[in-house]
C-alpha cells in the first residue's frame, strides 16, 4: 500500500510576491527528498510560511554515541509549527547533553599542547608532558528541522528529513580551567543533521514518535536515537488522521 503525502491541500492561486515568502533554508532542505508523483504534483507556490502555525510541543530523551566523548543521555523540547506546504514540517526544537571526554582525546590533546610548550624551552630543559586530567564537554544545542511526512497503514506516521543548528560548547576541568585549552573548547559552532523516524497518534491531543538523528560538525559527530511525547494544541492535518 502506497504511503499518503500528509498535510496537502486544495491547490490556491499564488498571491502576488508570495515565492519570496517561501523559506530558503526550508525549502532547500525539504525539497530535495521530493521525487515522483509527490514531485509532479506540487509546486514552489504550494510553500508559504502563511501556512504555518503552532501546533503543539514536546519532551524527549535519548542517548548519543560521539566519536570525542563518552555515549551520554540528551534532554530537549521541541516545537511543532505544522506544515510549510505539502508534506514539509517544520520542527524547531532545543536539547542538551552533557559528558566526558574520551581518555584517547584528552591524550592528543595533551600532545597538542605540549608541542606549544616545549618550543620555548631551552635545551636540556627536562619536561614530562602536560596532565590535562579529567574534561567535561557539554553541549546547548538550538536546531531548525524540515520532515518530510508521510502516512502509512496502522495509523502510523513516517518522516526523514535534514536540519540546521546551532552548539553551544562547554568545556570544564580542574587542571584546564582559565586556559586557552578550555577557552578551545568553548565555542559556537554550526551543525547539520540528517534524520529519519516514526509517530503513532494516540489521540488527537497526543502522539508517541521515535527517531534516528546523525548529527555532523566540524570536529564532532554523533549518532542519537531520541523518543518523545508530543501534546497537540490543534486538530490533525489532512493525513494524519487517525483510521479509528
Amino acid at each position: 500500500m502506497r504511503g499518503l503525502l500528509v498535510g496537502r491541500r486544495h491547490r490556491r492561486q499564488a498571491a502576488p510576491g508570495a515565492l519570496h515568502r517561501v523559506g530558503f533554508l526550508a525549502v532547500g532542505l525539504g525539497l530535495f527528498l521530493f521525487s515522483g508523483e509527490a514531485g509532479a504534483q506540487t509546486s514552489l507556490a504550494d510553500y508559504d510560511y502563511e501556512n504555518l502555525s503552532f501546533r503543539g510541543f514536546s519532551l524527549e530523551g535519548g542517548y548519543i554515541w560521539p566519536n570525542r566523548v563518552e555515549p551520554t543521555y540528551t534532554l530537549g523540547t521541541r516545537v511543532d509549527l505544522g506544515f510549510l506546504g505539502p508534506g514539509l514540517r517544520l520542527i524547531p526544537g532545543v536539547a542538551y547533553w552533557s559528558s566526558t571526554m574520551k581518555d584517547s582525546e584528552v591524550r592528543e590533546l595533551g600532545r597538542n599542547v605540549d608541542n606549544l610548550v616545549e618550543l620555548p624551552l631551552p635545551p636540556g630543559t627536562p619536561y614530562e608532558g602536560v596532565d590535562l586530567g579529567t574534561i567535561d564537554w557539554s553541549d546547548f544545542i538550538v536546531s531548525l528541522d524540515s520532515h518530510f511526512v508521510w502516512s502509512v497503514p496502522l495509523d502510523l506516521l513516517t518522516f526523514a528529513g535534514a536540519g540546521m543548528s546551532l552548539h553551544f560548547m562547554n568545556g570544564e576541568g580542574e587542571a584546564i580551567a582559565g586556559t586557552f585549552v578550555e577557552d578551545l573548547l568553548d565555542s559556537v559552532k554550526p551543525g547539520f543533521n540528517l534524520h529519519g523516524g516514526l509517530e503513532y497518534p494516540m489521540f488527537d491531543g497526543f502522539r508517541l514518535y521515535g527517531l534516528a538523528r546523525y548529527e555532523m560538525m566540524e570536529d564532532l559527530r554523533y549518532l542519537e536515537l531520541r523518543v518523545g511525547g508530543q501534546i497537540m494544541l490543534s486538530g490533525p492535518a489532512s493525513g494524519e488522521e487517525r483510521s479509528r
